[in-house]
């Protein structure tokens, strides 16, 4: 269920950038999201699973938390969410739940994706709710974020190789 951006897709896709930038910083994968009610952003925020060490601490999912908390409420029919890559799984899971009105991505995540890389969840005709979806808004953008940061990463663990701790290698055979 695709539709076209809207002139203010791209405003508060800029809004999900700078969180993308600020997890960045923080050694934390680059992808943030904002939450939008009425052309107000309500809630943003980015991926802490390294800082949290939590697996669900997907920027999605840290901001359906946030926006309930501020809200007092968990159905977000009226959201409409942002995210620099194309959510995972678990996150197209967790924004049926809140039953949000639309999602707005920048990059498709080829490894990840669910909503048309690897899965689609909203075509699913067995879950009891749709969202409207945009892709491609600052795709470029969001992509770059990314090819930068796992660019890094793997510069700087080639550089950290051979450097292990001296000591003995324990071996578990279990």
């Amino acid at each position: 269920m695709q539709n076209q951006p809207n002139r203010s897709d791209q405003e508060f896709m800029r809004f999900a950038l700078a969180e993308a930038k600020q997890a960045a910083a923080e050694g934390e994968t680059p992808i943030g999201a904002a939450l939008v009610i009425d052309n107000t952003v309500v809630a943003s925020a980015h991926n802490m699973r390294e800082t949290w060490q939590d697996p669900t601490a997907h920027a999605e999912c840290i901001l359906l938390r946030q926006a309930a908390v501020k809200l007092g409420r968990w159905r977000l029919p009226d959201a409409t969410i942002y995210v620099t890559m194309e959510p995972c799984l678990m996150c197209a899971g967790a924004l049926v739940l809140a039953r949000i009105g639309r999602l707005v991505y920048g990059c498709r995540d080829e490894r990840a994706g669910a909503l048309g890389s690897v899965y689609d969840v909203v075509r699913d005709g067995k879950l009891n709710h749709v969202y409207r979806i945009t892709p491609g808004v600052l795709e470029s953008e969001s992509r770059h974020l990314l090819q930068c940061f796992f660019e890094e990463l793997r510069t700087s663990r080639t550089a950290n190789r051979g450097m292990e701790k001296p000591g003995p290698k324990i071996h578990n055979p279990n």
